[in-house]
C-alpha cells in the first residue's frame, strides 16, 4: 500500500525507466506531479503510461554517458516541464565477476553509467535548482555501497561513490533550499537482477540474508523516494535511506 502524497503542480525528472524508476515515475504522476523520464531504451520508455499535464509520464530518449548529453537532457527537460522541482536518478547497471576477472571495459561502463551520470545530471540539475532557491534531489543508490559483496567490485565502487557524491552536493547546496538524499535498496527484484535471481539456489540464499525473509520489489522503494521529493523532508539532507529490508543489520 502507498503512501498518499500531493505532489500537485510538481515537475519532477526522472533517469531510469527500468523497475524502479518506472515504479517511482508512476507513483509520482499518481500523486500529482507532471513527471519526464530519460533512458536510452525507447522500449522501456514506450511501457510507460503517457498522457499529459498533472499526473502525467512521458519518456525523453537520451544517451546518459557523455557529460553534454545529460546537459542537453536536462536543459531540455526543463523546457518541457517549464521548471523543475524533483530530480530522481534512477540509472543502474551491473556484472557480477571476480575483480580478477573484471576486464577494463567492465569498468569503464559501470562507471560511466552508474556514476559519471550521477555527477554530470546532478550537476545540471544543480544549476537549475540552486538559482531558483528550491529543490529536491534523491539518488538511488544500493546496500552495495556499504557491504562488501564478491563479485560487485565496479558496482559497489560507483554506488559508494553516489553515496559520497550525493553527500558533497548535499553540502554545498543546502543554504539554497536545495535537499540533496539517497535511498539504498537491498537486492530487488528487477531486470538488473532476474537472471541472476534465477540461477539454483540463489534466491532462497539471498532471502536467507534478509531478516524481513524477502526480497525487495519496486514498489518497496516508492515511499521513501517520495518522502525525500516531498516537502516532508526539508530538513533532511545528506543522507542515505536504507530501505532493504533490513540487509544492512546482518
Amino acid at each position: 500500500m502507498r503512501t498518499t502524497w500531493n505532489f500537485a503542480g510538481t515537475r519532477a525528472l526522472v533517469a531510469g525507466a527500468g523497475g524502479i524508476g518506472a515504479a517511482v515515475s508512476t507513483a509520482l504522476a499518481e500523486a500529482g506531479a507532471t513527471v519526464l523520464v530519460l533512458d536510452v531504451d525507447e522500449t522501456k520508455l514506450g511501457k510507460l503510461p503517457q498522457g499529459t499535464g498533472a499526473g502525467s509520464v512521458n519518456g525523453l530518449a537520451t544517451d546518459l554517458t557523455s557529460a553534454a548529453a545529460c546537459r542537453t537532457a536536462v536543459d531540455r527537460s526543463v523546457q518541457l516541464l517549464g521548471g523543475l522541482d524533483v530530480f530522481v536518478h534512477a540509472v543502474g547497471v551491473n556484472d557480477r565477476r571476480p575483480v580478477l576477472d573484471t576486464p577494463d571495459e567492465v569498468w569503464e561502463r559501470l562507471l560511466a553509467v552508474n556514476l559519471n551520470s550521477a555527477f554530470w545530471l546532478g550537476r545540471a540539475v544543480g544549476a537549475v535548482m540552486v538559482p531558483a532557491g528550491h529543490g529536491r534531489i534523491v539518488f538511488l543508490s544500493s546496500v552495495s555501497g556499504v557491504l562488501a559483496h564478491k563479485d560487485h567490485a565496479p558496482y559497489a565502487a560507483t554506488k559508494g561513490g553516489v553515496n559520497q557524491l550525493m553527500r558533497v552536493m548535499a553540502r554545498e547546496w543546502a543554504a539554497d533550499g536545495v535537499t540533496v538524499n539517497a535511498v539504498a535498496p537491498g537486492y530487488t527484484e528487477t531486470d538488473l537482477t532476474r537472471a541472476y535471481l534465477a540461477e539454483p539456489g540463489r534466491r532462497t540464499a539471498m532471502e536467507a540474508l534478509v531478516p524481513a525473509g524477502r526480497l525487495g520489489r519496486p514498489d518497496d522503494l516508492t515511499g521513501p523516494v517520495l518522502f525525500l521529493s516531498s516537502d516532508a523532508s526539508a530538513f533532511v539532507t545528506g543522507q542515505v535511506l536504507y530501505a532493504d529490508g533490513g540487509r544492512t543489520l546482518v
